[in-house]
């Protein structure tokens, strides 16, 4: 147990930190492996110099902070008009099966739902709009970005509306609301005044862990961005792959500008936090106002409505395409259904899927294992500053992949782990071990002590106590976390093409390859795979009920 949290700390936090320092150099023409080992600031002109970077980087920040913004004002929304009535059971339900759709997953269906000829237009046509054909409409891969922001902000909503009610459930929110509901103040007025303020501290990292998402995802980009020019990651993606080897200098000091850009949006972020909390302290002291909490109530039925509709129409069109035939538009639904994709899918797919679940499940129980010894030495050892070590399960989300991947790559090659299936599923670790220990970190530390006192004077030893005791009370949230890590690894796209080195492809590589062809109906049925494992792994993880014991008196 003692060597678990220096021996996770290597493994997931050692890997970023050479990746870093693998990208910062040739960033600066330190490159020895392509012979170049002067230092200059000549890859930084070639980077500014090029066609397209600086209306990349204003795309950036725009769709990263949009998104953002939209994403968070959705989610405070939903949680506070959620307090209304039936509270947040149906958000309990609904969200962690949102939450484990690939984010490239979501983006295909959320592609094929606003495409001119998607399925949106075809619901409302041409019995509404007229129209007989496709619109003359550019809502997909627009040039200012405005589908990836619309995306990203619907794929990141649940994520934060989870991470309000698990920071929720660590205050006592209840009496506070009463309170204010005897001087007149609505359930949503009430929550947004009084327990937002509270728990936004304890959100930051989550949010700030989804802007940094946003501002350099890569597989999203490509189905919903703009292509002319893309955002920064993706035209740092096309450098990084580019035959002509003295681009990786350029795409280096491209990945530092990412990463100087990530840093930047958090400052920013952080100090608008500040104007705003003082701005808003008259407004937080005013008193109720029924129309603004019906306002609240029904903006916040509205996103929820939004958010989970449409996630559910995308993910109907996904199956719709998979299946369909003949679909001319404007017709609503396929006049034919076929299972000729799911045939080439199947058959294609196969060795793809094979690694994909190999992956998935070797890294999430890698992580598991890892997390729980560090856990019970934390348990073991007596409290400790809880707040250092989720700042350290967040340091790879908050860095940007492409700033430190091909730092790791390089690595890796002097490694002799490129290409190979051990560095692949070291790679995916580094980011599947957060998740798990975020997931689990609360309810271990949580677990009702009695239940170990109570082994412990029975003569069980701190091992034995640790798996007759611990590990069945913990079953379903070891579980949850597991199908967490399985959908993070399946979800993994830029670790498997720069670590991978095109010898082990996945669902993600091959689905993203799909959805740039031309034929919907493989990129639909490769992606409806791709949602269809985590959604199983979670599902069965939440079949799974933990023992009930009951301590007695």
């Amino acid at each position: 147990m003692r060597l678990a949290p220096p021996l996770t700390i290597a493994l997931f936090l050692g890997p970023v930190a050479a990746g870093l320092a693998g990208t910062i150099l040739p960033a600066f023409g330190w490159l020895p492996a392509l012979d170049v080992r002067q230092l200059s600031l000549e890859p930084w002109r070639q980077l500014l110099a090029a066609p397209g970077v600086g209306r990349g980087v204003v795309l950036t920040l725009a769709s990263g902070l949009g998104a953002t913004v939209l994403a968070l004002a959705s989610a405070v929304l939903i949680v506070a008009a959620s307090h209304e009535r039936r509270g947040t059971r149906p958000l309990r339900l609904t969200l962690p099966f949102l939450l484990a759709v690939p984010h490239l997953a979501s983006a295909i269906g959320t592609a094929f739902l606003v495409a001119p000829s998607g399925f949106a237009a075809r619901l409302v046509s041409p019995w509404l709009t007229g129209w007989q054909r496709p619109p003359d409409l550019l809502t997909l891969n627009d040039p200012f970005g405005l589908a990836l922001t619309f995306g990203l902000a619907l794929r990141e909503c649940p994520f934060l509306v989870l991470a309000l009610i698990a920071a929720e459930s660590q205050i006592a929110s209840g009496g506070r609301l009463a309170v204010a509901r005897t001087f007149g103040y609505g359930a949503a007025e009430a929550w947004l005044k009084l327990v937002l303020p509270q728990l936004y501290g304890q959100v930051r990292l989550p949010l700030y862990a989804v802007l940094a998402f946003a501002l350099s995802v890569v597989d999203m980009a490509v189905v919903l961005g703009p292509t002319a020019p893309p955002v920064l990651a993706v035209q740092l993606l096309r450098w990084f792959n580019d035959p002509d080897l003295a681009l990786r200098l350029v795409a280096a000091a491209g990945a530092v500008l990412q990463l100087g850009l990530i840093l930047l949006a958090i400052g920013t972020w952080r100090a608008v936090e500040t104007v705003l909390a003082r701005l808003c302290r008259s407004w937080l002291l005013a008193g109720p106002s029924p129309s603004f909490e019906r306002a609240l109530r029904l903006l916040g039925r509205l996103a929820f409505t939004g958010v989970l509709g449409t996630s559910i129409l995308g993910l109907g069109a996904l199956l719709l395409w998979s299946v369909a035939g003949s679909w001319r538009f404007p017709a609503a639904l396929p006049s034919q259904l076929q299972l000729a994709s799911w045939a080439a899918v199947a058959q294609d797919l196969s060795w793809p899927a094979a690694t994909t679940l190999l992956l998935a499940a070797l890294s999430s129980l890698a992580a598991l294992g890892l997390v729980l010894a560090c856990l019970e030495h934390e348990a073991r050892t007596g409290p400790k500053p809880r707040a250092r070590v989720l700042a350290l399960a967040y340091a790879p989300l908050l860095i940007p992949q492409v700033s430190f991947l091909f730092g790791l790559q390089v690595l890796f090659v002097r490694l002799g782990l490129d290409a190979t299936f051990p560095g692949l599923l070291w790679s995916h670790l580094v980011f599947v071990l957060p998740y798990v220990l975020l997931m689990l970190h609360d309810p271990y530390l949580a677990l009702d002590p009695r239940f170990l006192a109570t082994g412990t004077v029975l003569g069980g030893a701190p091992a034995r106590v640790f798996w007759r005791i611990k590990l069945p009370l913990l079953r379903r949230p070891i579980l949850v976390a597991a199908a967490v890590g399985f959908s993070v690894s399946v979800a993994q796209y830029l670790p498997t093409v720069f670590v991978g080195g095109g010898r082990w492809p996945t669902l993600t590589t091959e689905t993203l390859t799909l959805a740039l062809g031309s034929d919907r109906r493989l990129a639909a049925a490769a992606a409806l795979l791709l949602a269809l494992l985590p959604l199983a792994a979670l599902a069965a993880a939440l079949a799974v009920r933990s023992p009930r014991l009951r301590h007695g008196r």
